[in-house]
């Protein structure tokens, strides 16, 4: 389970997340598209436990 609750990632004045909420469930298969420079990479960053965010928060499997 992955829930994101308000996740915001600024590099300095360039605004790459604009708060980004989703919850998804075990076993559910999520796509993430979009242009290039849309933040889907450094989403999955923040996910990965590669960057973190400038604001809110992500709980992978109920750990923050």
């Amino acid at each position: 389970m992955i829930k994101v609750t308000g996740l915001k990632k600024h590099f300095g004045d360039l605004e790459v997340l604009k708060g980004i909420d989703q919850h998804i469930k075990q076993g559910e298969k999520v796509v993430v598209i979009g242009p290039s420079g849309s933040g889907k990479s450094t989403l999955m960053n923040m996910l990965g436990l590669l960057d973190t965010p400038t604001h809110g928060e992500y709980y992978i499997n109920g750990k923050l």
